[in-house]
């Protein structure tokens, strides 16, 4: 099981209702060539989700379990 590394989730994404930067995403999802990220407002209590696409060469070839 391979795990993420704490550089790779993104931090300060702005709310998409107010604009204040969040610092880190409630929820996150990986799935098959993609990343989902759930992200809640403390300022205005909004929700909302963000996708990471990644390129199809990425997903070639995923690892194996051990």
């Amino acid at each position: 099981m391979t795990r993420a590394d704490i550089g790779d989730i993104p931090t300060q994404n702005p709310c998409a209702q107010c604009g204040t930067p969040i610092p880190f995403p409630d929820w996150i999802e990986p799935g098959e060539g993609r990343v989902s990220y759930l992200w809640k407002c403390q300022a205005c209590g909004y929700r909302f989700e963000a996708v990471a696409i990644f390129d199809q060469r990425a997903i070639e070839h995923p690892p194996l379990a051990a």
